[in-house]
């Protein structure tokens, strides 16, 4: 009897364990647009539809537990930044490996995991739901993409802005209309809105190369020599190097280049506003939008000037 009870229980653990693992693809969707995805660590190519592409994009990119809206514009999103790749359709695909459209390199393009990945992200029993959550933004948003003048447009998105997001050239050099500079107030509950970064001096200089840091009134010479619009840092001096905001952030891992410094106690701390490069749509503000009523539909015309949603045409 033990010995029964004992098979019984070892089968439901293990059926619970791989039902993840072999659930539908949430609703099969005709094949249309098949992406090449090029899996870094695995160093191979798979083929996977569009739309199960796209809802393993927004299960890695954006918070599970965020608004079923704020998710739906991250699909959409994704989707959009997904169609410009394929050579087939005039994109540059991924050129470092041949055959590919993109890769799972968050440096490439957008990250990407698979069901046995979210499981060990999410656990077993948060997967259930969670999927399922993920799967319905998909499907209500299944083929829409974001469009600008008939095109598609670059519909580049981060984590965290702060009270502005960023215009497109001060990241990029490129003035581009849809990506313009907005007032974010919608996303301080992110755990990211307000962070220090502390660097000794000695750790400063080593990560920027340089030898010594010359003093002013005892203080190592650090200056911001101007902002963008938004109120981030263009152009800083340290000793007699100017530096772009971008290129320090670089430099030393700040989470953004909305910073200011002080000096304590031989420490140069840093404090950072926001995450990421702040172009475009902002995650945690997507999710307060949707926690104000705002759909979907709004939410990407409010970080996206000018835009149209359109269903992706497929030659």
């Amino acid at each position: 009897m033990k010995q029964a009870l004992c098979g019984l229980f070892l089968s439901l653990f293990f059926l619970l364990l791989l039902l993840p693992l072999s659930l539908s693809r949430c609703d099969t969707s005709p094949q249309g647009l098949i992406v090449h995805l090029y899996l870094e660590d695995e160093k191979r190519i798979i083929a996977l539809d569009l739309e199960e592409y796209v809802r393993g994009v927004v299960a890695a990119e954006m918070p599970a537990n965020f608004q079923l809206e704020a998710l739906k514009a991250q699909a959409v999103a994704a989707r959009t930044v997904t169609a410009r790749r394929p050579k087939r359709f005039g994109g540059p695909g991924y050129p470092a490996v041949q055959g590919a459209d993109l890769s799972d390199d968050i440096n490439d393009s957008q990250a990407w995991l698979s069901k046995k990945e979210l499981v060990s992200k999410w656990g077993l029993w948060n997967y259930y739901g969670f999927w399922k959550k993920i799967c319905t933004a998909v499907e209500e948003t299944k083929g829409l993409v974001i469009t600008y003048e008939g095109k598609l447009i670059d519909a580049v998105y981060h984590s965290t802005s702060g009270p502005k997001t960023e215009n497109a050239e001060e990241v990029w050099g490129a003035y581009l209309p849809y990506l313009r500079s907005v007032d974010c107030l919608y996303d301080r509950h992110s755990p990211k809105y307000s962070q220090e970064q502390v660097f000794s001096v000695n750790g400063f200089q080593s990560k920027l190369g340089v030898e010594r840091l010359p003093t002013v009134g005892g203080l190592p010479f650090i200056q911001i020599l101007n902002y963008t619009s938004s109120g981030r840092v263009k152009r800083i001096r340290v000793a007699d190097q100017v530096y772009q905001g971008k290129e320090l952030r670089s430099l030393l891992g700040l989470y953004s280049t909305n910073f200011s410094y002080r000096f304590v106690k031989g420490q140069i701390i840093f404090k950072t506003i926001g995450y990421g490069h702040g172009v475009g749509l902002c995650q945690y503000g997507a999710d307060g939008l949707a926690q104000q009523g705002k759909n979907f539909l709004e939410i990407l015309h409010y970080y996206y000037q000018g835009i149209e949603i359109k269903k992706l045409a497929l030659q």
